[in-house]
């Protein structure tokens, strides 16, 4: 079909030249001014600055199989020990939901103790939990429902955030993604700084850093 054709129609696109002069065309754009100049609300600008910066992320995560292993050791411990002998004293777990139940306020305590010491020796924080009411449950038991917390909520969030601005580095920006918190600036030794202040600072949730760039 394309017989007697001109060879510039066998080809799906042609490179069209500028009749002006080198001196005269546009400046060529790069990666960061093409995103910037592509924004059309603040929010996506201060993202398009934030391109090729240093960078992490501030989370707020549990190890979800330690909470399992923690929770299968206070079990056994339980079942084994003296004073826990005849108070209908257990332990259930469903996803990041502990549900604790014992005979009195008092054996209920005592099994809140040996939670908490299991999962500091597995490594999950404290400041993750979260303790419901002591409430009557059945067969003349109590219950408390405990809530391992995950993610840093939006309230938590705006914390950080007016920390860092306060007290932070000069030069260094966060913003909230999610249920984390990307902090950036131009320089490493800056970041660095930041995460010694988080880690100072006691925002009552778990804090880590992951998902450093450079």
């Amino acid at each position: 079909m394309w017989a007697g054709k001109d060879s510039n129609l066998r080809r799906q696109c042609r490179r069209v030249y500028s009749p002006f002069p080198l001196a005269t065309r546009a400046p060529t754009l790069g990666a960061t001014e093409i995103v910037a100049a592509q924004c059309t609300e603040p929010t996506e600008m201060r993202v398009a600055s934030l391109i090729g910066m240093p960078s992490f992320d501030v989370v707020s995560e549990v190890d979800e199989q330690e909470v399992r292993n923690a929770i299968d050791q206070v079990e056994r411990e339980v079942n084994t020990r003296f004073d826990f002998k005849n108070t209908n004293t257990t332990i259930e777990q469903n996803d990041m939901v502990i549900t604790l139940r014992s005979v009195s306020d008092d054996r209920l305590k005592a099994l809140r103790l040996v939670l908490e010491e299991r999962l500091v020796k597995r490594g999950v924080s404290l400041k993750g939990l979260d303790y419901g009411k002591v409430e009557e449950a059945t067969q003349n038991t109590v219950r408390q429902v405990v809530t391992i917390k995950v993610g840093i909520s939006s309230e938590k969030s705006r914390e950080i955030n007016k920390f860092l601005k306060s007290d932070g580095p000069k030069g260094i920006s966060s913003q909230t993604q999610g249920d984390s918190v990307r902090v950036s600036s131009k320089k490493r030794d800056d970041l660095q700084t930041t995460m010694a202040l988080l880690k100072g600072h006691d925002f009552e949730i778990p804090l880590q850093f992951n998902n450093f760039r450079d």
